[in-house]
């Protein structure tokens, strides 16, 4: 065994003094800091994913529609005869491509009105996306033939109408001439993002085709799922732009919703200054416990110094005394926050409002890179930093320190 290693093992052991004391101090307050900071990732990561999700699940990630000089919800219709869609799968960062429509209009009961935009959908569209929004019910299932009646509205319009799943309501469109349609709920589904939740119902495209008098062959645009939504700006929308046409206009989910990621981003900032402070004061912590070790064993300092021993041998055993110490605090700061990120990533024991927090439960992501990023860096920096006090060991004469009292 290692010398040195086996004096730092044995220092204070066995014995109640105040370095003793200040030890376990900092050994809680490590695995405090630690716990605290994992637990603060694993709830950053999931609030992020499953926020991200949410607008994904209506957008995905990039969207295609016809260049036009109007703002207004109904663009002018694409044909889903172009290069773009009918080579979707030529697209390596390419996922998923489907086609949607639009149409503005107002939901009617007998003492109820609510203006939405019916966002119309077909057998392309991957249901699986927005499964997880969904609360009771089903999706509306595109017809081959003909259009279907069934919608899927939010629970917000639900309660604001007061209908149910297998209830009808009356829809009247915004057109010229005004015409209205019968339609049956399907589903009912929640977000929490008022934006959604107030304003879009979801439906067959095939009854804005009907209503548009559009031929199958024509949509509202395309709506684009990314392999990998990091990669976007620098592989995704470069392929994209490839098969796209002169008249095409391509969007972002990152500028259309910019302010939520600019919030998103803000909270990693926040997030980034937390895990400094709590570094900064681990820090301190340790460098104060090796201090009052040091100070408290001068006479034995002085002796290894007598019987041969050099500045740089010495420090070694506070060295290591630090480091133990460090990883003990550490393995009960990962037992703990993990073990918190776990219990509520299984039983959800934390709720949230979801008109607040856009999720019932506090959500955790686990993201095993991130966590052992977060170790190295801890142990990294404090094993640093013990390299300071121990600077005063070799200042310690032997013969002052053999009687020193």
């Amino acid at each position: 065994m290692n010398f040195y290693y086996f004096v730092a093992q044995r220092l204070g052991q066995g014995q109640k003094s105040f370095s003793s004391i200040v030890s376990r101090i900092a050994i809680v307050s490590i695995a405090l800091g630690l716990a605290t900071v994992l637990v603060a990732f694993g709830i950053l990561l999931g609030f992020q994913h499953n926020v991200q999700q949410k607008l994904f699940s209506f957008s995905g990630h990039l969207r295609v529609i016809k260049r036009s000089l109007s703002n207004a919800y109904e663009a002018p219709p694409l044909s889903i005869h172009t290069d773009l869609y009918q080579r979707r799968a030529q697209m390596a960062s390419v996922q998923d491509l489907y086609a949607f429509a639009q149409k503005a209009g107002i939901l009617k009961t007998d003492t109820e009105v609510w203006g939405v935009i019916l966002k119309g959908l077909g057998k392309d569209y991957p249901v699986e996306r927005f499964k997880d929004n969904i609360l009771i019910g089903k999706f509306p299932i595109s017809q081959k033939k003909g259009y279907s009646s069934e919608i899927l509205i939010s629970k917000k319009v639900a309660d604001r109408l007061q209908r149910q799943v297998g209830d009808s309501l009356l829809m009247f469109f915004v057109q010229d001439p005004p015409r209205f349609r019968k339609l049956r709920i399907s589903g009912i589904y929640q977000t929490g993002m008022e934006e959604f939740d107030e304003n879009i119902i979801l439906g067959d495209i095939n009854l804005i085709r009907r209503l548009n008098e559009w031929p199958d062959s024509l949509v509202g645009g395309y709506e684009i799922w990314a392999k990998d939504f990091t990669a976007l700006e620098e592989k995704v929308i470069p392929e994209v732009l490839d098969f796209m046409n002169y008249d095409m206009g391509l969007e972002s989910i990152t500028d259309r919703h910019i302010d939520i990621f600019d919030w998103l981003n803000l909270l990693n900032k926040n997030v980034a200054i937390f895990l400094g402070l709590i570094l900064v004061v681990a820090s301190f912590n340790i460098v104060s416990i090796l201090l009052i070790m040091i100070m408290e064993r001068v006479r034995m300092i002085g002796l290894l110094k007598a019987l041969g021993a050099s500045n740089r041998q010495v420090r070694r055993i506070f060295i290591y005394k630090g480091l133990l110490l460090v990883l003990r605090g550490m393995g009960w700061g990962n037992a703990v926050g993990l073990g918190f990120c776990a219990l509520q990533y299984y039983f959800r024991l934390v709720p949230l409002n979801p008109e607040n927090y856009y999720m019932s439960a506090v959500p955790i992501e686990w993201d095993w890179g991130i966590i052992m990023v977060v170790n190295l860096l801890t142990l990294g920096l404090i094993a640093l930093v013990l390299l300071l006090p121990t600077l005063i060991i070799s200042q310690i004469l032997p013969v002052k320190a053999i009687r020193f009292d």
